[in-house]
């Protein structure tokens, strides 16, 4: 039964780590200046360097992507109500 479990497991890593380069590949090449107007002109060090991050992040950055989110959500922690 551990063995089944593992195996559906690993199964699903490997198509979410899938589906995430293939978005991060064209979120680097397309999305990243719709979410930030900074990243305009930006080199292609840059880019490379975000590939991972995009692909760990998918899901996320192709909600505000679809959305068209330019702003980042606004950070609600215990910090910032207290600091109200």
């Amino acid at each position: 039964m551990a063995e089944v479990t593992a195996r559906i497991f690993l199964g699903a890593l490997a198509i979410y780590l899938a589906l995430g380069a293939i978005f991060a590949v064209s979120f680097a090449a397309f999305g990243v200046t719709r979410l930030d107007p900074a990243a305009r002109g930006a080199t292609l060090g840059f880019r490379l360097l975000i590939l991972p991050g995009a692909a760990a992040f998918w899901p996320l950055l192709l909600r505000r992507w679809l959305r068209g989110d330019v702003t980042p959500p606004r950070e609600s922690n215990a910090h910032r109500r207290a600091a109200r």
